[in-house]
């Protein structure tokens, strides 16, 4: 057996696999509020509102997550600097919670937007010939609807964040792939340690989606 698999050494992935877990729930319940914000945006009458919820959607879907990390991580520091005079450093962790809700809040944007213009138009009319005002409208009627039609693929963009989570070992957040590269480094062994933390990325993502389903039925069943 590998030395590399002693009590101590699980016990440092799992904190690292406990890292990427909060980091992807984090995100996506940031994202999923952004998504809000930008889906009313994209859906309002006002062209002003529905540009800047375009451009946001198209910069952070059309550009790769790592570069968003870096950008917050190493560009934002020098923007501060360059405004204030005065040097930032910046937290790996939290510049990797921000460029992750941000790049979720994007995709999930459009989800969300999707899910409210799938909702029947009927219940839009019957609110406003029921003079409901739309804020009271969208948080009590349409929203729940929307939700529950988008529920697979929000599970979905939670699994694709608990994967992603990798990335912020790229500044050193010390979450599950840069916990196996510490011990890699520190046992001259890359493949023991990368082997056990696809493992766990598995077995987050793999629980995920049984929850998910058991969710699904419930909510069908209830319907």
């Amino acid at each position: 057996m590998s030395e590399i698999f002693t009590s101590e050494n699980l016990l440092f992935m799992l904190r690292g696999a406990g890292v990427s877990l909060l980091l992807a729930l984090g995100a996506v319940v940031i994202g999923c509020v952004i998504g809000i914000l930008f889906a009313a945006a994209k859906l309002s009458n006002n062209k002003v509102l529905r540009a800047i919820g375009n451009v946001y959607v198209e910069i952070f879907r059309g550009t790769p997550m790592l570069l968003q990390v870096l950008f917050f991580y190493l560009g934002v520091p020098v923007l501060y600097q360059r405004i204030t005079g005065t040097r930032m450093s910046a937290d790996p962790y939290l510049v990797g919670l921000i460029a992750l809700s941000c790049n979720s809040g994007a995709y999930q944007t459009e989800l969300i937007r999707s899910g409210i213009q799938s909702v029947d138009k009927g219940q839009w009319e019957a609110g406003e010939t029921l003079g409901i005002p739309y804020p009271v409208m969208m948080k009590e009627i349409i929203l729940p609807q929307a939700f529950k039609l988008i529920i697979p693929p929000l599970v979905s963009e939670f699994i694709t964040l608990i994967k992603d989570s990798s990335l912020i070992s790229n500044i050193g957040a010390l979450e599950l792939l840069y916990s196996a590269q510490v011990l890699g480094k520190r046992y001259y062994d890359y493949l023991d340690p990368l082997i056990l933390a696809g493992i766990m990325y598995l077995c987050m993502t793999v629980v995920t989606s049984y929850i998910s389903k058991k969710v699904e039925r419930r909510m069908a069943q209830s319907d």
